[in-house]
């Protein structure tokens, strides 16, 4: 039987590669303990009754329910051990259901409509309860699309709290806790789309005239790809349903599993019409002559060279749209970090932000979720909680499931989100809000780690990390001896967000480098966490190498390096800790950021700057152009297939930071 390498195993917030794990059939758990002691308890817990027990011991409320969910394997599921999230309709929701879609009853039903119904309505990796996700994504249904909750007031009965699900079914109950999860009951069925993006878009009369600007672009040509039918693993190979916790000395490796699935999904941003009116901008004449201005002044290389062709890539309704559009899906909840932001991110200091290419070319967007009393996400803001650097520095904000109306924003590949402001890569983003250090999360840096349960995955089984295989990771080569996987989000790790990619084996990777916002010098910076594990990198700029190999087996505080703790001997005042750093930085290193604390905010010594582990390797220095492509390539220097790189982050700073008067920030 096959076998597959590249194992972790935790060992005092540090991820280590290990061996090699066998491939064997089990069932999924959330945990790694098979008891249910930690599901809430009440009346069903305690009878241990499942979810499939809870349906059948309600016939009276649930009778039609379970008749579907018996043509199909699904009942079954619901009686098995596990951890799933199951949204049960009331006879009266199932009744409504059958009468709009002219079945008659439960048995006329298309044997392919209920298994679709059945699937729509289990969550399997993990049982959610309304007090795990406020607002926003919940987690992927067994079809693989999003379930979404937004909350709000019921002013009529005290102001006790509704939930409803994907826009339209009110959870009459909810957190009904099974011994294999939990059970939330819904007024209606839960719909699902098999409707491409654009399609679903085009049925929204609150957006017509962005819709009319994306088919006069054929920007959304560009929105109807779904599923890479190319991509297959086999029976050699770890998915979802196989897997094994392996010991080594009593240490839990944990386990590989590669994507089931290759997904071609999108996020769109979109402004309703009647923020379009506000500025003036009435019909697709308005919108066209809004998109020149703004473009010929941010582009003025181009000005009127392409204003008729509105399918050119310059043309600035062109620009003006494909600058909404993301090549990734991006739920509400998941814009800004994952679950661990909350807990985690210094928001005293800095709000949590992220950067994202969009799919106009040679520009980004950066999403900012800004604390205090201005709450929410926003595209494009500068400024610290509440308050702002300048006027023009709002930005954008991106409405919550609960501001977003009745309408469902979900289709088969992506979500579309309102905006309150019109969304611009106008001169002020690109030389002002663009005019900061950029760092984005190495689980960002494919389309592929984002669309296809990579980044911020979580299992049944807690803790996995998701391979990628070669040929089917956008904007990454790898050689036959590379594997390349994501890690999901853990508290206690000491890396920013708590999850890194790992390039493992006797690897040699290459991958596209985000666009820069505009032509400048920058600096190249690489985060990761030493330890002896690690391997010895050679890292290549457009395969120019950047200076000597990196050990990533040598901690911050070995002589080669030379950090030295805030505050203590020798760094104490601000003065010489800034000198210290200049020192750190003058020798090609960084210590890690201060917004993040491994461990929660509360655990003051697992601030990355100050923990003596995370480190910031500066790989080259150099001007950058949003006009070219740039690659950075990576390669194992040890004949170790055991040891690995550890990639936490990418930043990419200018000058105009890295090099201004008053230094670089701690952030």
């Amino acid at each position: 039987m096959k076998k597959i390498t590249t194992i972790f195993r935790q060992i005092s917030g540090q991820v280590l590669v290990l061996s090699v794990i066998a491939l064997m059939s089990m069932p999924l758990f959330f945990s790694c303990v098979d008891n249910d002691d930690d599901i809430p308890e009440n009346m069903y817990t305690a009878q241990k009754m499942t979810a499939g027990a809870f349906l059948e011991s309600q016939q009276d409320r649930f009778s039609e329910f379970t008749a579907l969910l018996k043509r199909t394997p699904y009942f079954s599921l619901m009686t098995t051990y596990g951890r799933y999230t199951l949204f049960a309709p009331t006879n009266e929701a199932m009744a409504s259901y059958i009468q709009n879609n002219g079945y008659g009853s439960v048995a006329g039903i298309p044997q392919n409509i209920c298994d679709s119904v059945a699937r729509t309505h289990i969550i399997r990796k993990g049982a959610f309860f309304t007090s795990d996700v406020p607002e926003g994504n919940v987690g992927l249904n067994m079809l693989d699309q999003y379930i979404t909750w937004a909350s709000d007031t019921d002013v009529t009965n005290g102001n006790r709290l509704i939930y409803y699900v994907n826009k339209n079914s009110r959870m009459t109950e909810f957190n009904d806790s099974v011994t294999n999860g939990v059970v939330h009951i819904v007024d209606h069925v839960l719909s699902s789309s098999n409707d491409f993006l654009p399609e679903k878009m085009n049925e929204d009369s609150t957006i017509t005239l962005f819709c009319e600007a994306m088919r006069l672009t054929h920007m959304d040509d560009s929105l109807h790809q779904y599923m890479d039918e190319n991509y297959s693993i086999g029976v050699d190979s770890f998915t979802l349903g196989t897997q094994e916790r392996c010991l080594n000395n009593g240490n839990p490796y944990m386990t590989s599993l590669w994507v089931d699935k290759r997904y071609f999904k999108f996020t769109a941003f979109v402004e309703p019409d009647s923020i379009y009116h506000r500025y003036g901008i009435n019909n697709i004449e308005d919108l066209k002559a809004y998109a020149k201005r703004i473009y010929d002044a941010t582009y003025p290389e181009d000005a009127g060279l392409y204003d008729d062709d509105f399918t050119h890539r310059k043309n600035p309704l062109n620009r003006f749209v494909s600058y909404h559009l993301l090549d990734r899906i991006i739920m509400y909840n998941d814009l800004v970090g994952n679950s661990l932001t909350s807990q985690c991110w210094k928001t005293n200091i800095a709000d949590p932000e992220e950067f994202f290419e969009t799919m106009c070319p040679g520009t980004l967007i950066r999403t900012v979720m800004p604390s205090g009393s201005d709450q929410g996400v926003y595209i494009n803001r500068r400024g610290l909680m509440a308050r702002l650097y300048d006027d023009q520095s709002r930005g954008s904000k991106v409405l919550a499931p609960s501001e977003s109306g009745k309408n469902e924003q979900q289709a088969l590949n992506g979500f579309y989100h309102y905006i309150d402001d019109i969304l611009t890569f106008s001169p002020h983003t690109r030389d002002v809000i663009f005019n900061c250090r950029m760092r984005f999360h190495a689980s960002t840096l494919s389309r592929d780690f984002m669309n296809c349960d990579g980044r911020n995955h979580k299992d049944d089984i807690g803790n996995t990390l998701r391979g990628f295989k070669k040929g089917f990771l956008d904007g990454w080569e790898m050689s036959d001896d590379s594997f390349v996987g994501v890690s999901s989000p853990d508290l206690w790790w000491a890396s920013f967000q708590g999850c890194v990619v790992v390039i493992s084996k006797r690897f040699d990777v290459t991958f596209r480098l985000p666009c820069v916002p505009k032509k400048g010098t920058y600096e190249i910076r690489m985060g990761y966490t030493p330890n002896e594990e690690r391997g010895v990198i050679q890292a290549y700029l457009n395969n120019v190498p950047c200076g000597i190999p990196v050990d990533m087996r040598i901690y911050p505080g070995d002589a080669e390096i030379g950090f030295v703790a805030d505050g203590s001997e020798g760094a104490q005042t601000a003065e010489e800790i800034q000198m210290q750093d200049k020192a750190l930085h003058n020798r090609g290193f960084m210590k890690g950021p201060d917004v993040w604390y491994q461990g929660g905010t509360g655990n003051t010594g697992g601030c990355l700057r100050t923990n003596g582990i995370a480190t910031r390797r500066v790989l080259a220095t150099e001007t950058l152009d949003p006009e070219k492509v740039y690659y950075l390539r990576v390669r194992q220097v040890l004949d170790d297939p055991e040891k690995y790189c550890n990639f936490n982050y990418l930043e990419i700073c200018p000058k105009s930071v890295y090099g201004s008067p008053e230094g670089e920030d701690q952030h």
